[in-house]
């Protein structure tokens, strides 16, 4: 069954604003960070190292929130629930490059490249307020 996504929602989704990432640290409290992200039309993809806390949080528990301000409409926001549901190793840091690309117009490879790795986060509700 395809997550039936509004429009409005997808117009944020589509833009390259920042989101907040909430994860569950393995003793049940909450992390959130400031994140770039990537929505393909059925993930929304981010990049991160394998050897910190956020990481950890999502290989002990894969379920994750995301806030995202409409940057046209300070007041409303997409939240987004959701389910990590790939993580592929990319020592090359190609996701890195093209998130940094779409932000900042350069792809730029981080000096940590090598621990890099592409999560993708499977929406499993996607509600706008």
């Amino acid at each position: 069954m395809t997550l039936e996504i509004s429009d409005k929602a997808r117009a944020v989704l589509e833009r390259p604003v920042l989101c907040d990432l909430a994860t569950i640290r393995p003793d049940g409290s909450p992390q959130v960070n400031p994140m770039w992200f990537k929505f393909d039309g059925e993930f929304l993809w981010f990049t991160h190292t394998n050897y910190r806390q956020k990481f950890k949080n999502i290989a002990h528990d894969p379920r994750v929130a995301i806030s995202i301000i409409d940057p046209e409409n300070r007041y409303d926001y997409v939240e987004v629930r959701g389910v990590v549901e790939k993580i592929e190793d990319d020592p090359e840091a190609t996701m890195y490059q093209l998130l940094s690309e779409w932000y900042d117009g350069t792809p730029v490879t981080p000096p940590d490249a090598k621990d890099r790795v592409k999560i993708a986060v499977r929406p499993t509700k996607v509600l706008t307020h």
